[in-house]
């Protein structure tokens, strides 16, 4: 269709503004998102611009312009599924995600709450009596008074740790739960979506805990989007840590009324695409709404490689419920990282990130993604994974790759790293140190394990001594958002404060996406109209 076969719905009468057609000029205009436009045509010049204020008219005056489609205001707030916001009292369809070790700090999760959106306590890999003093601080701050939350990671290894942790989330009467890594339903997590269930003045299911679930699995997906399995419940019910009202209640409602789809991201991932993963999501969403005939609709947001305004517009096209950041809010002043992690992490490129092993999962082989630039992380964890898993035990390593082990990746000895690591199974789950003492290659893998666990830890600290072995977990979208902050305040890591990163991000993608409602029409924007700068915002 040309611009001739587009049909006026009626006229527009200039106030104060004439019209714009020009590139420039129409790019201008089009960052008032929360002003109406009106698409015009200049019969004269046979020309379509763009204009604001004015008045619509039904009938043609000297001066007026043929109307061809009024769109009204475009908010951030807009982008999204507003029954995300009314279910969890946020003005913003985004949440920052927990990041591991406490990277999400307390602090970033008020920030987020204050500004008007959701931020996860990154939990996983924390000891109990550091994730209790965590949500302590979080329940005495904000209470239920603002949106938190906080991560309960799948533990395979450590069960007794995530129960208990789940435990402290129920007592505490944590409001929002994100539930990550899980490779199914574990009796910690369902009992956390059916705890507190039921039912109000009118009969409809409450929920006292709201879970997300990070997803990047179909099979998983399922789990998650289907009522908890009956045995699980019956078990529950039997242990006294349900009641057979709240069992009842469960079997009626998803486990998740939240799924946040996971793509390329850093940290444990599947590195999937996002356009290919999160369609397929929405659709099975559709089937088991349909299936099991829920009352209310599951939201499916979006997560993984969101780092430009261009993507999260992308993702809110595709019918993103809320969207869902984690690489660039580990850049963040409020974030747990370190000064020198940060500016590691400001240097980045969109390729400058790679696969290593996981600390939580080296055993099962699963990795995770991390910085490659700047770091040796990567080469040598991979250097003891191999060595793992190619030998029984410690002992049985050749001499030559155990000295070379020791000295250029461990800096202690075998026995040095064991020693240490008993002490610290000792007191977190002493049943570790029972295993491995009979069975030598866990013994292997927990001191392996410790370098892994150590990375972590000494970018966090900024251990300066071990800045070569600094594990950061990181996407591409770092190097994504690094490439559109240059040259502008965000640039400076001390500039990239949680919220502003937001609401950056998130102006963006509204004025992105009426750019892309306007292009339909024919109007001329320029490459420069869907890149847009950050600035200080409020």
């Amino acid at each position: 269709m040309n611009q001739s076969e587009l049909t006026p719905v009626g006229h527009w009468r200039p106030g104060s503004q004439s019209p714009v057609f020009e590139p420039v000029e129409l790019g201008r205009l089009l960052a008032q998102i929360r002003e109406p436009v009106h698409v015009v045509r200049d019969v004269a010049r046979a020309r379509i611009g763009l204009a604001a204020g004015g008045a619509v008219t039904t009938t043609a005056a000297h001066g007026d312009s043929p109307l061809l489609a009024t769109l009204p205001a475009i908010y951030p707030e807009w982008l999204g599924d507003r029954s995300f916001c009314e279910a969890h009292g946020v003005r913003f369809p985004y949440v920052a995600g927990e990041m591991a070790n406490g990277i999400t700090t307390t602090r970033m999760c008020i920030a987020m709450a204050e500004a008007g959106m959701v931020g996860f306590f990154g939990a996983g890999g924390l000891g109990y009596p550091r994730v209790e003093e965590a949500v302590d601080e979080l329940v005495a701050k904000l209470g239920n008074r603002l949106p938190w939350g906080v991560n309960l990671i799948h533990s395979p290894n450590e069960a007794a740790l995530e129960n208990r942790v789940a435990d402290l989330l129920l007592r505490k009467g944590v409001p929002i739960i994100s539930a990550s890594a899980f490779m199914g339903l574990t009796p910690a997590i369902v009992r956390c979506a059916a705890a507190g269930l039921h039912l109000d003045a009118n009969g409809r299911i409450v929920r006292k805990h709201r879970i997300f679930a990070k997803i990047s699995r179909r099979e998983v997906a399922i789990r998650f989007m289907s009522p908890a399995p009956a045995d699980m419940l019956r078990a529950l019910v039997a242990q006294n840590l349900l009641t057979q009202s709240e069992a009842d209640l469960a079997a009626k409602v998803p486990v998740a009324e939240d799924i946040t789809v996971e793509a390329d991201s850093g940290g444990h991932t599947d590195n999937q695409l996002l356009v290919a993963l999160f369609p397929t999501i929405m659709a099975l969403r559709d089937e088991l709404v349909l299936q099991h005939g829920y009352e209310r609709p599951i939201r499916v947001g979006a997560a993984g490689g969101l780092g430009t305004p261009g993507s999260l517009a992308a993702a809110f096209s595709m019918g993103a419920a809320y969207v869902v950041t984690g690489s660039v809010n580990q850049a963040a002043v409020e974030s747990g990282l370190s000064d020198a992690g940060k500016t590691m992490l400001a240097e980045a490129d969109v390729a400058d990130v790679i696969m290593a092993p996981a600390a939580d999962m080296f055993e099962l082989g699963v990795n995770v993604q991390v910085l490659k630039r700047g770091t040796m992380f990567c080469v040598r964890s991979s250097k003891l994974y191999e060595a793992w898993h190619s030998n029984a035990s410690l002992e049985a390593i050749p001499p030559e790759l155990k000295t070379k082990l020791e000295r250029d990746v461990l800096h202690a000895t075998f026995d040095e790293i064991w020693a240490e690591t008993r002490g610290f199974w000792q007191k977190r789950d002493a049943a570790e140190v029972v295993r491995a003492e009979a069975d030598p290659k866990h013994r292997m893998a927990l001191v392996f394990r410790w370098y892994l666990g150590k990375a972590s830890k000494w970018a966090i600290d900024g251990e300066v001594s071990r800045r070569a072995d600094y594990q950061i977990w990181s996407g591409p979208a770092m190097g994504a958002f690094n490439r559109w902050a240059a040259g502008s305040f965000l640039a400076e890591p001390k500039n990239r404060s949680v919220v502003q990163i937001a609401l950056n991000l998130l102006e963006g993608a509204a004025v992105i996406t009426r750019a892309g409602q306007l292009r339909g029409f024919g109007l001329p924007f320029s490459s420069a109209s869907f890149q847009f700068r950050p600035r200080l915002l409020s």
